[in-house]
């Protein structure tokens, strides 16, 4: 079957139900094509109770994405979101936004930190963010709080400040009432009896094609196929599924494609090159007896937030005197909490240099694409060097007395480089594979348009060039708002 609209969103996630809603707004006709289910509107009251409770990450409609088979450790496992609302339905709802000089650090005069402060500013405000209280914190981050400052950090009462530098203090959140606050709600329930919007859900697209009037969405739903045409397409698939649309419609490095079986469109090297996330590792303790009872009872009564406090650092390698590094603690009970009885202090490098791909592996659009994120692989040793002065600060913390007294020994050992590297994760935050830019490897200019493709833009965090100092949450969210604006702009 073929349906019309003036743009079709593929991928309902973070980004896309924004630009979808702000398109609207504007006055298009938009259809989006939402792999996953659509729940309908919060108040409908159809939405899984993992996707609301924002006290524990969700994992219901995960995609599956696995790294495969690692020498010396264990497979990564990638969690996205499928799902109306993408990530920002599945996520820890933590709200950063980085630092000014990351944006500007793009060099693309369109997404300067001047331009995209009031889109932040709106971001914020629309997904309802907010500050901890001092009175919601729980003795265990309040004990962080109290070795954080005992251990010298400057304490801060707003970590969502484009202009802050190193400090720590109490996490801000995109939690209403307990619930996880995600773009459909903020986005795309307010518009959802307009005639303008239609969601098709559990439509897993293919390939797209453009000809001179329009662009065609190829997709599979109910097992069978369907195609869908528009003017333009916005694609919002994600860092994993947007570089594999493109490659499955012929767009990317020639070879790779007619590896994969894909007769080759347009010559985009590029298409799934500058894979890269904020890499993580973590010191822990085991729970004391009485934190472990407190812990228990709090989530008896559902009063658990497994993160609450952040902190911001420098490390030996931050040179240009910003912070690269985010220390936080995670603590939940032995009963509801994947730390396994264990209170953890997660270090991530926030300026990583290390650079993987993502591939597809075949022309089915089922087949999972090949995800290589060579996590701690810059041949300076840049990402690793920053973990490990990370490390240092979270010893000092979790030796601090006030955390000390209720903590036992040590689980892990992150003693040396190969420990670091075995004991690797990712942060939840890859980015990069379709980057804006001018370089032979850019896939899309500075309005997100994919190069040679007229009616195709890229609408996700797939589009940076490099990584925040920040969960990619509120930027994802941005992004959304200043592609929207680009293309209402035309």
């Amino acid at each position: 079957m073929t349906e019309h609209a003036d743009i079709i969103v593929i991928g309902g996630g973070t980004s896309g139900a924004v630009i979808a809603a702000r398109l609207v707004a504007a006055g298009a006709t938009v259809t989006v094509l939402e792999a996953g289910p659509d729940y309908g509107a919060f108040d409908a009251g159809r939405w899984p109770a993992d996707l609301l409770d924002a006290h524990a990450l969700a994992t219901s409609h995960d995609w599956g994405y696995t790294s495969g088979p690692v020498p010396g450790r264990q497979p990564w496992h990638f969690e996205r979101a499928r799902v109306i609302g993408g990530c920002s339905a599945h996520n820890g709802a933590i709200a950063a936004v980085g630092h000014a000089a990351d944006y500007d650090a793009w060099g693309l005069p369109e997404w300067r930190t001047a331009r995209l402060r009031p889109l932040f500013a709106l971001a914020l405000q629309t997904m309802r963010v907010r500050t901890y209280a001092t009175d919601e914190v729980g003795p265990f981050h309040a004990r962080c709080l109290e070795a954080a400052a005992g251990c010298g950090w400057h304490m801060a009462e707003d970590l969502c400040d484009l202009d802050a530098n190193a400090s720590f203090g109490r996490e801000s959140v995109n939690i209403v009432n307990r619930i996880r606050w995600n773009t459909a709600f903020a986005y795309l329930d307010p518009l959802r009896g307009s005639r303008q919007l239609r969601i098709i859900d559990r439509t897993h697209v293919d390939r797209l094609a453009e000809s001179t009037d329009g662009a065609t969405v190829f997709a599979i739903k109910d097992g069978k196929p369907v195609r869908y045409t528009a003017d333009r397409v916005v694609l919002s698939a994600g860092v994993y599924g947007s570089p594999a649309i493109l490659q499955r419609s012929g767009i990317g490095d020639p070879a790779r494609l007619r590896q994969a079986g894909v007769t080759p469109v347009q010559a985009l090297p590029g298409v799934g090159a500058n894979l890269h996330d904020h890499p993580m590792v973590h010191a822990d303790r085991v729970l004391g007896p009485a934190l472990r009872q407190w812990l228990d009872e709090a989530a008896a009564r559902g009063l658990l937030p497994e993160e609450q406090t952040l902190g911001k650092a420098l490390s030996s390698q931050a040179t240009d005197g910003i912070f690269d590094l985010h220390v936080f603690p995670v603590c939940g009970s032995n009963q509801t909490s994947l730390t396994d009885g264990r209170a953890l202090v997660e270090v991530a490098c926030m300026t990583p240099r290390s650079r993987g791909r993502v591939d597809i592996v075949a022309a089915d659009p089922l087949a999972a694409p090949r995800i290589d994120h060579r996590y701690l692989s810059d041949p300076d040793g840049h990402d690793l060097a920053v973990l490990r002065d990370g490390l240092v600060l979270a010893e000092d913390l979790l030796e601090h007395p006030a955390l000390a007294r209720v903590l036992g020994p040590p689980c892990t050992d992150v003693s040396s480089d190969a420990a670091i590297r075995r004991e690797v994760a990712h942060y939840y935050h890859p980015v990069g594979t379709c980057a804006m830019g001018a370089g032979p490897d850019a896939v899309c200019d500075a309005r997100g348009g994919v190069y040679g493709h007229e009616r195709i833009t890229v609408g996700d965090v797939s589009l940076m060039p490099q990584i925040p100092r920040a969960n990619t949450n509120v930027p994802a969210v941005v992004i959304g708002e200043r592609i929207a604006e680009l293309l209402t702009a035309g």
